[in-house]
């Protein structure tokens, strides 16, 4: 119970994940890989989180945004 209102106000706050999954192109993805296209899962709760294979390290969506939009505004330059 208390455990379910501290992931509620703060997130997941476990530190065991699985080994990272990267989805293929044309795969549905989840909320977690549409960041970075990897992901990792908590092994205790199951949240989803994504991760960045250069950094080797689990990123917040929201600090990857900003890289995310450079990216694609490159890609689309080059074509």
């Amino acid at each position: 119970m208390i455990t379910n209102v501290f992931d509620m106000l703060f997130g997941c706050w476990h530190r065991r994940y699985s080994f990272p999954i990267t989805t293929r192109p044309g795969q549905r993805r989840s909320e977690a890989a549409a960041v970075t296209g990897t992901y990792v899962v908590c092994l205790d709760c199951g949240k989803e989180f994504p991760y960045d294979w250069r950094q080797m390290k689990v990123v917040s969506a929201r600090s990857y945004e900003p890289a995310m939009e450079t990216a694609e505004r490159q890609r689309a330059e080059a074509a």
